[in-house]
């Protein structure tokens, strides 16, 4: 019997929308920590530069060893690179199981999401921790944030939070529900084999 239509699946038209979301912020942002700036085109650059200045990520920019003292921001470091390496291939993997609604996806997408979700929660408290940017901040050279780009960032990370764990949850859910209807069937056949 063939799965229904993606359309039909609510949640995994969310998660596609979600991985197709990634997929350029991730080549367009968190990729320009591999290459050097004469590979890159100058739009990718320049929106980049756009996106930083205006929302002051602490995140992306103490990732990028822009901000900080050395080592600050190494979990950041660390996390831009896991999700060039390791979530990126997820999201195409993930696209790919959600749109033939294979089962065999959702322990994957479900580990994503939790350690994901686990990221974006160090994020957003991160984002909350700052000072709000002042004269004695700016003078004193403290990391700090404006009122407006605490709200952006806000805004950019928080859906990204309810997302993961949504899909944390529903994935866990598919996850546990398999592996019921799996020992079911196996004692199943155990019983009628005996």
């Amino acid at each position: 019997m063939a799965p229904p239509a993606l359309y039909k699946r609510p949640l995994d038209l969310l998660y596609v929308a979600y991985f197709l979301f990634h997929i350029p912020v991730t080549l367009s942002m968190v990729v320009q920590l591999l290459l050097p700036k004469e590979v890159l085109p100058a739009k990718i650059q320049e929106f980049q530069a756009w996106y930083l200045e205006k929302s002051g990520d602490p995140i992306l920019l103490g990732g990028f060893g822009r901000i900080g003292q050395q080592g600050i921001f190494a979990w950041s470091t660390a996390g831009l690179y896991m999700e060039i390496f390791v979530q990126f291939p997820i999201f195409c993997v993930a696209l790919w199981g959600l749109w033939k609604a294979s089962a065999r996806i959702n322990v994957l997408i479900a580990m994503y999401a939790a350690s994901t979700a686990h990221s974006i929660i160090s994020c957003v408290a991160t984002i909350l921790a700052l000072p709000t940017t002042s004269d004695l901040t700016v003078t004193t050279g403290i990391i700090s944030l404006s009122k407006a780009q605490r709200n952006m960032l806000l805004q950019s990370y928080l859906p990204m939070l309810a997302v993961s764990l949504i899909m944390t949850l529903d994935m866990g859910w598919r996850t546990s529900r398999s592996v019921g209807a799996a020992l079911k069937s196996s004692k199943a056949a155990e019983a009628k084999s005996s």
